[in-house]
């Protein structure tokens, strides 16, 4: 059984184009050989800068011959049936065969189909393959019209075994497979044969070409650790960046480098992100200083004086890139400690959307709910609304102007330049967090405050202009703030009425003013001016217009306390077309504010159903939970969510569930059947039976201690309690006959079974959860 060796070999691959190129080379050339009929034993991809390879361990020689038999139509059926027929299997009329079936005589063809050899099935498969490989982005060159990454220069396609190697038989646009390659650009450039992938592989190290990449980020690993801990330094992990290096070089020599004393002082995040961006270095940390005080760059070729022109190189560059990060630096640190006012000006020129305003626009809205969400969280409501004020003032930084992914990293070091507290600054840069499922989640109380604001603004901003997420789009991230802001509720343990948080913020989106808005007489602008909600100032600049000097949510509790003039009414009232209601939340007569508060929350709560689900909790429990009053308080929802699964991964909490919703079945039945509501007047003294007694008792203990346990949100010992019915509930279904007679009977013992189903309810919606 012959092994197959194929390389495409080009000018350089883009290194985040080749790991998915070379899987997809893997995946479209076994797929093909397998349709075709062909089995192997093994195949493995590698990828290069130059050179994507596929090795084929074990491929049969060739394709086995095929014999098919297929059932036609009736030998009495129409004409065209029959040429139909003929035409999907490619035979005469003389070549069928008439057979009897249970209906009559049909026809049937029997369809033979020869084996090929395996090199004619490869070259067939590796044509497609070029000529429609699946490139994010490709080219065109010269007069061709091959479509591929960067030029390709040669096709190495071989078969080989015992008995030698043979190259099989290709041409695409001009380009002739062979059994030859190429090592390294510079250091051996020459061509070289190759019989099959070990001798492949073993000229290429020989021709200082390191074939698997995961080799070759081993050794960049390696040694730059090595280089690193002889000057008493470590290398700061960064898998990324060890991943794309490797895909820039094919003999990887890693070379260290010290950074100038004048740029240490630089942030560490600076050093870092400047190397890592412009020159792909890797950064080197002083344990003892804490300092990023050295690099390591990875050379792709061996010199004669081992680097040091390459490194001197390096170095000027790097001087030269670090000398605008300082120049940045500095100048930002010149803003942050006037005050930053510059920067929060400029944010009011900058759209961040245009339907929901500026971006000082968007500030003052988180920092208006970050101060209502900060005693909910623990946090100082000053410092919270502080917080939300700076942290995204960094935006009009001339370092966050070069490395937008350094936003919030240095906000913080400006908010501390500025004299604010650490709590506030770190705000700055705990904001965006979390990212992503596996990033990390604040736990200060003002960062968490002023995270959930951003993004509960983001959520509910995208919602008031129907800007939400669909099935295969979601442009503005919003599902990743929605798990956000469930990440941030439950690993804090911050319990807060959702609801009425979406609900006020969507209320300050929908009324917040953008401009002056005419009314016939004159126009209001309220300003974002006033902290203290008693400056209420009245200014008539003899134009006719009036200034409230106050932010809008503060304008609106004015307004609710009758302290606006009646100019101010007017105008609120022409804006809303509807007079604002007294409980400050409702925007129309329709319901638009409830409407869309609750589209929110069901969107948070689907989310939570996938958090959820991760952590191994089923979503029919989810559901039950879900359903119950007290559903916009996550924490709460997720404690209850676990500590029923708990308790329906035992055989007692299976058993009760199954009793819970037997007991709801049957009820709902019989007051779908009399048309009455059964929900009271359960009497202890028409039970005729043990069992009965038995459950009233069960019953008599279990609800309240279900109740004592709901109300302090103890829901294992809710679950306790509810688990002692199971025996009482199995023995009173054994032995009692419900639907009695005995109409006196049968009306105590519905309404016993509204007390089971009542004492579920307060858990748990039980018949939502699956058997």
């Amino acid at each position: 059984m012959p092994d197959l060796l194929i390389e495409l070999f080009s000018e350089e691959i883009p290194a985040r184009m080749q790991a998915r190129a070379a899987d997809d080379l893997k995946r479209l050339i076994t797929d093909g050989l397998v349709e075709a009929g062909l089995t192997y034993a093994s195949a493995g991809a590698f990828s290069t800068p130059r050179r994507l390879t596929l090795a084929v361990e074990g491929l049969t020689a060739g394709s086995p011959t095929t014999r098919e038999e297929r059932k036609g139509p009736r030998t009495d059926a129409p004409e065209k049936a029959l040429e139909g027929f003929l035409r999907s299997t490619g035979l005469s009329r003389d070549q069928l065969e008439v057979r009897d079936d249970k209906k009559g005589q049909v026809w049937f063809a029997t369809i033979e189909k020869p084996g090929r050899p395996a090199a004619e099935i490869v070259a067939e498969i590796l044509d497609g393959t070029i000529r429609n490989f699946p490139w994010p982005k490709s080219m065109r060159w010269g007069t061709g019209v091959l479509r591929w990454v960067r030029p390709l220069h040669s096709i190495l396609c071989i078969l080989s075994d015992e008995s030698g190697a043979t190259v099989v038989p290709l041409t695409v646009e001009g380009i002739t497979a062979g059994d030859s390659t190429r090592g390294h650009r510079f250091m051996a450039p020459d061509a070289f044969t190759v019989t099959g992938f070990d001798d492949y592989a073993a000229k290429l190290r020989r021709a200082r070409v390191m074939l698997d990449p995961a080799e070759r980020r081993e050794a960049i690993r390696s040694q730059a650790d090595n280089l690193a801990f002889a000057r008493g330094w470590e290398i700061v992990a960064d898998d990324g960046l060890v991943s794309e290096v490797a895909g820039l070089v094919e003999w990887p020599v890693p070379l260290m480098g010290v950074i100038e004393d004048r740029f240490l002082d630089l942030p560490p995040e600076v050093l870092q992100t400047s190397m890592k961006e412009h020159q792909k270095f890797f950064s080197a940390r002083n344990p003892k200083t804490g300092r990023i005080e050295g690099f390591v760059t990875v050379a792709n070729i061996e010199t004669q004086d081992d680097g040091a022109t390459i490194l001197a190189g390096n170095q000027r560059v790097l001087a030269a890139r670090l000398s605008d990060a300082a120049f940045f630096w500095e100048n930002d640190l010149r803003e942050a400690k006037s005050g930053m006012q510059a920067w929060a000006e400029g944010l009011k020129s900058v759209t961040f959307h245009n339907k929901l305003g500026s971006q000082a626009d968007r500030i003052a809205r988180i920092a208006a709910l970050s101060r209502e969400i900060a005693p909910l969280v623990g946090a100082d409501p000053d410092q919270a609304e502080q917080g939300a004020k700076l942290a995204k003032l960094d935006l009009r930084s001339a370092m966050v102007g070069e490395f937008p992914e350094l936003q919030g990293i240095m906000g913080r070091y400006y908010a501390l330049a500025a004299g604010e507290p650490e709590a506030v600054a770190d705000a700055a840069s705990d904001h965006y967090s979390p990212l992503g499922p596996s990033d990390t989640v604040p736990t200060a109380p003002v960062s968490v405050a002023v995270a959930l604001a951003d993004k509960i603004d983001t959520l509910t901003g995208f919602w008031a202009i129907d800007e939400k997420p669909t099935g295969s789009k979601d442009p503005y991230a919003l599902r990743r703030s929605a798990l956000g802001v469930i990440r941030l509720i439950t690993a804090n343990i911050a319990s807060l009425s959702l609801r009425r948080t979406i609900s006020n913020s969507l209320s300050a989106t929908w009324y917040e003013p953008r401009l002056a808005f005419d009314i016939g007489v004159s126009s209001v602008t309220p300003l974002a001016a006033a902290k203290d909600w008693t400056q209420l100032v009245t200014i008539d600049d003899g134009n006719d217009e009036i200034h409230y000097s106050m932010n809008f949510p503060d304008f609106k509790r004015a307004l609710l306390e009758n302290r606006v003039t009646e100019m101010g009414q007017i105008w609120f009232e022409n804006q809303l077309n509807d007079p604002l209601q007294d409980d400050e939340r409702k925007v129309s007569g329709d319901g638009r504010l409830e409407k869309t508060t609750e589209d929110l929350l069901a969107f948070l709560h689907d989310r939570l159903k996938v958090h959820l689900r991760d952590q191994g909790i089923r979503h029919d429990i989810i559901d039950a939970v879900l359903a119950q009053p007290g559903n916009d308080d996550l924490v709460q929802v997720v404690n209850r969510a676990t500590a029923l699964n708990d308790m329906l991964a035992t055989e007692d909490g299976k058993n009760l569930t199954q009793g819970l919703k037997r007991a709801s079945n049957i009820l709902s039945q019989a007051e779908e059947k009399d048309g009455v509501e059964y929900s009271f007047g359960a009497d202890a003294k028409f039970a005729e039976t043990d069992e009965e007694r038995a459950l009233f008792a069960a019953l008599d203990t279990a609800e309240p201690a279900i109740r004592k346990a709901m109300a302090a949100e103890d829901f294992p010992a809710a679950m306790a309690a509810i688990a002692g019915l199971r025996a009482p509930i199995d023995a009173f279904f054994d032995a009692v006959q419900v639907n009695s007679d005995n109409q006196i009977l049968r009306r105590n013992r519905l309404n016993l079974l509204s007390r089971i189903r009542d004492a579920g309810r307060q858990i748990a919606d039980f018949g939502r959860i699956q058997d």
